[in-house]
């Protein structure tokens, strides 16, 4: 038996099988099928080696397992034996004492080659590549569907249907070294297009095998097996454009945006051409989805990406930059072409209704643009300078478009923020950043009853920055938090060593939501007991706004410790007094803007007296801050407010004021 099968198949060629099956096939079928393939193919050595490799192809068979596994068949092993419809297989060792003959021999009828090849969608081939003859099974017919028999015949003509390089098949044999032992096949696996014409559809075929050289060394023959790979090409085709694509616009995802970008700066740089980028971004997506959902804002993501895609010349790029901002890169195009394009953008968004399933919806959008490479040389530069100017744009008006230039101003407020930035880590980590103390005094008696804390950070030189010139950049950097920390500490310290004395502290924004910073105040509530009761917390007015049901949150903790709550700067934003009532507030200072002119403007009496009079009828006590002069704390006072602070009481020094003449610097 083994001088049959290597007479069929005296090399090794490549497998396309299931290795779960290869136990089932190893014992049961494959000895059946090498003898059903012998029996069952006519003809020379070519019609033998094609359904050899037929087999092959669609199973691990007993021969190439034994080779691998080392367990060869020889006249001791295993005996077969085949007639014209059945094959028989009949073991050598002895059958035991009580063993029928029936037990010994088992009848299947013989697998049908053609069957089993259909059953897989493969058919195998021998490519006789002297004469250019290729020899096929019959299933190529049904693989190659629409390509008459002629163009399959040889090997020049299949590759005029191959894309999209018809000499990839015979390239193979050239790339790739041979065998080192004469005779010894060596392995290849390709996959390319064939298509009938040009109007037929495209098959993709993948082509496993083995090509054998000749004496020279040159490939003389090629003998494998093809399928279509139709499905999975498609799969991996899906799985590369959703690598690429947004899959809710189906432009580029932001990852391929940067890199056309990218490559948009090089060509530019190369043949001193110019681009331009912009950034466009949806304007009040928000508010869409708060109104009408997510799927809805998703809609209208999707139909402004149309629009914009139809206003694009070709060869221009759209990418889906983020949530509600687009990237387009405009090749070939100088200041003046922008201005008409950008232009035409808008209008095409703003002119026209969006309709989505729950109704119109009318969108604007905004753009911020920058020329390049001129001032743009790299991707993340162009980037974060059209995303600058974009915001640049918003705070304009909604739907407007804004261009880029160099600002020397801006420049050296960057550099700016930087060194501050450092600055106030480094203040922060050597403890440099201190409080100072400004009196706030009783309205009718002028004695102290607390004290508002305000932060200083003192510099490498000795000399302090005022909290004008530190909380605008620190809250600007992100920095605010940490600075809120330390003030929170300090305040406490405070507190704890004068048991007698009451003090406020101003926390920004961001604060107010911060976990961490609640963590930190319950830890030092706890560490503390009694300072909660004279600690006053000052939010801003425009916290006070943002989200009433947050903000009245905070302030329900706050006052659980058994701490005042102040709202700073009352009058320049639009807080009303139907919501102090509701967030429970116990004290209003009155933005001294309002405060610092009243001797000598009456609109300003006018509302500090009408402000001061609903707080006292809403139970809510009075700060009025910035009083300069004499008279306007008398007029103050006489209209019912109750505490006052400014220049004409004292300005905010870094000694405890509490501590008498021997006052001493507060601790660090």
């Amino acid at each position: 038996m083994a001088a049959a099968i290597t007479d069929i198949w005296p090399a090794p060629a490549i497998f396309i099988v299931n290795p779960a099956l290869s136990n089932v096939l190893f014992r049961d079928v494959a000895p059946l099928l090498a003898i059903g393939l012998a029996k069952a193919v006519p003809g020379g050595a070519l019609r033998r080696r094609v359904a050899g490799l037929a087999a092959i192809g669609a199973f691990r068979i007993a021969y190439e397992l034994c080779l691998t596994s080392g367990t060869p068949y020889s006249s001791t092993g295993n005996h077969l034996t085949a007639s014209q419809n059945e094959a028989t297989v009949t073991s050598a060792t002895p059958p035991a004492a009580n063993a029928s003959s029936a037990d010994t021999a088992v009848a299947v009828n013989r697998p049908q080659v053609s069957e089993i090849l259909a059953a897989l969608g493969q058919a195998a081939f021998v490519w006789d590549i002297a004469s250019d003859a290729i020899a096929w099974t019959e299933q190529a017919a049904a693989i190659f569907q629409d390509i008459d028999r002629a163009s399959l015949a040889s090997g020049s003509a299949f590759a005029k249907l191959i894309e999209p390089s018809g000499s990839i098949r015979s390239s193979v044999f050239m790339n790739t070294p041979p065998a080192k032992r004469r005779g010894e096949g060596v392995p290849y696996r390709i996959e390319y297009g064939v298509r009938a014409s040009a109007s037929a559809p495209l098959l993709w075929i993948e082509e496993s095998g083995c090509w054998f050289a000749g004496a020279d060394g040159r490939a003389v023959r090629a003998e494998g097996v093809v399928r279509l790979d139709n499905e999975r090409r498609a799969r991996d085709e899906q799985l590369l454009k959703m690598s690429q694509n947004d899959p809710l616009t189906g432009e580029l995802n932001r990852t391929h945006l940067m890199a056309a970008l990218a490559e948009a700066i090089e060509e530019a740089s190369r043949y001193r051409s110019s681009f331009a980028f912009m950034m466009l971004g949806i304007d009040h997506l928000a508010r869409i989805n708060d109104a009408f959902g997510f799927d809805v804002a998703d809609e209208v993501i999707a139909e402004i990406a149309k629009r914009i895609r139809a206003r694009l010349r070709g060869g221009d790029v759209l990418g889906r930059f983020s949530g509600n901002k687009f990237g387009l890169i405009l090749k070939n195009c100088s200041v003046e072409d922008m201005n008409v394009a950008a232009e035409r953008f808008l209008a095409g968004i703003r002119d026209e209704i969006v309709p989505t399933r729950s109704g119109p919806v009318s969108v604007t959008a905004s753009i911020g643009a920058i020329s390049g490479p001129r001032y743009a040389r790299a991707a993340d530069e162009a980037i974060n300078r059209a995303q600058e100017i974009l915001e640049t744009a918003k705070s304009r008006r909604s739907g407007s478009f804004a261009v880029w230039r160099p600002n020397v101003e801006r420049d050296a407020q960057r550099r700016v923020n930087i060194r501050v930035t450092d600055e106030i880590v480094t203040a922060l980590n050597e403890r440099r950043i201190l409080t100072a103390f400004e009196p706030v005094v009783d309205a009718r008696t002028r004695q102290p009853a607390f004290y508002e804390c305000l932060v200083r950070m003192q510099q490498e030189d000795g000399q302090f920055l005022l909290a004008p010139d530190v909380v605008p950049v620190a809250e600007k950097l992100g920095l605010i938090r940490l600075v809120d920390h330390r003030v929170l500490e300090l305040v406490i310290a405070e507190l704890a060593e004068a048991p007698d004395v009451r003090l406020s502290l101003n926390i920004s924004p961001e604060t107010t939501m911060d976990p961490d910073w609640w963590a930190a105040i319950e830890s030092l509530m706890r560490a503390h007991p009694g300072v909660a009761e004279r600690l006053i917390v000052e939010i801003t007015e425009t916290v006070a706004i943002q989200d009433i049901d947050d903000v009245r949150g905070f302030v329900t903790r706050l006052k659980n410790f058994g701490s005042r709550i102040a709202i700073d700067d009352f009058g320049a934003g639009y807080t009303s007094f139907r919501n102090l009532r509701k967030l429970g507030v116990d004290i209003v200072k009155i933005d001294g803007a309002f405060v610092q002119n009243i001797a000598h403007s009456a609109d300003d009496r006018a509302f500090v007296q009408t402000l001061i009079d609903l707080a006292r009828r809403l139970d809510i006590r009075t700060v009025a801050e910035w009083v300069q002069d004499e008279p306007s704390a008398v007029m103050l006072r006489d209209w019912g407010c109750d505490y006052v602070q400014g220049r004409l009481i004292g300005l905010a020094s870094a000694k405890r004021p509490w501590s008498g003449p021997e006052a001493v610097p507060a601790a660090s």
